[in-house]
């Protein structure tokens, strides 16, 4: 039986060596950092990665990403470590995401200090904006028809949770759609989003089942709602890079 986390590790290794970087995180993301996953889905792996002091300081420009598809089920994504402070500085949702993954491959204590500078970065204009434009795209491309796929009811609605979640608590939203679904919801919406997960989790993915009508409604209005609340909200993005610039020097400075 295929040891998915022990490949990964080796080839979190394997990267380093061959880019000549160190990895300072890795983490799951998509349908199993959400805890949705079904047995066949495959696994997103994403990573931040710092290089040499030499080659920040070269006039020739390395790429500030490395995306290694290995195979149809493990596809493995990292960003420079000056990208992703430059991604937090600019509210970046799916980053965010990322720094709270709850299934972590690797972590450093370099990585602690530099989440715990970027999460001060969270801002909740960006992340409505991101998380209700996801839901749309979602909504519009694949919950239209009379019959749909269950998964792309919770590829919407986690998105719109985390949009709730952030308005109530004007926090970085949880990664899990468990937790999200704790939030206070209408009864009706709750019972079928239940029923809805329990067709999901016995049937295949790939299966089409009828639409249900409260879900359905309550996407298209929350969309509407968010799309007018990120509009109406103040730009509350930090324009500040000093706290960026020293962990970033701080890191360099460890190698």
């Amino acid at each position: 039986m295929r040891d998915i986390r022990k490949e990964i590790l080796e080839k979190l290794e394997e990267i380093e060596k061959k880019e000549n970087v160190r990895v300072l995180y890795a983490v799951e993301s998509g349908s199993r950092a959400w805890g949705v996953e079904s047995p066949d889905s495959d696994y997103d792996v994403r990573f931040v990665y710092v290089r040499t002091k030499e080659d920040y300081l070269s006039l020739q420009e390395k790429r500030d990403v490395i995306e290694w598809q290995l195979d149809e089920v493990l596809d493995i994504n990292g960003w420079d470590l000056r990208k992703t402070l430059i991604q937090f500085r600019k509210g970046n949702a799916t980053l965010f995401e990322w720094a709270n993954s709850p299934v972590v491959y690797k972590t450093t204590d370099a990585w602690e200090q530099i989440s715990k500078v970027g999460k001060k970065y969270f801002s909740k204009k960006v992340a409505l904006y991101h998380y209700y434009g996801t839901a749309n795209s979602t909504f519009c491309q694949f919950l239209q028809g009379e019959e749909v796929k269950y998964k792309k009811y919770i590829y919407a609605l986690r998105p719109l949770l985390a949009c709730k979640y952030i308005e109530q608590y004007e926090t970085i939203p949880p990664v899990k759609f468990e937790d999200l679904l704790k939030q206070q919801l209408p009864k009706e919406l709750s019972d079928e989003i239940q029923t809805m997960l329990t067709i999901k989790a016995n049937s295949d993915e790939k299966d089409l089942n009828p639409r249900m009508p409260v879900i359905h409604n309550y996407i298209q209005e929350e969309i509407k709602r968010y799309e007018q609340i990120s509009k109406e909200m103040e730009d509350d993005r930090s324009g500040d890079w000093s706290a960026l610039n020293r962990v970033f020097l701080k890191v360099l400075g460890e190698d």
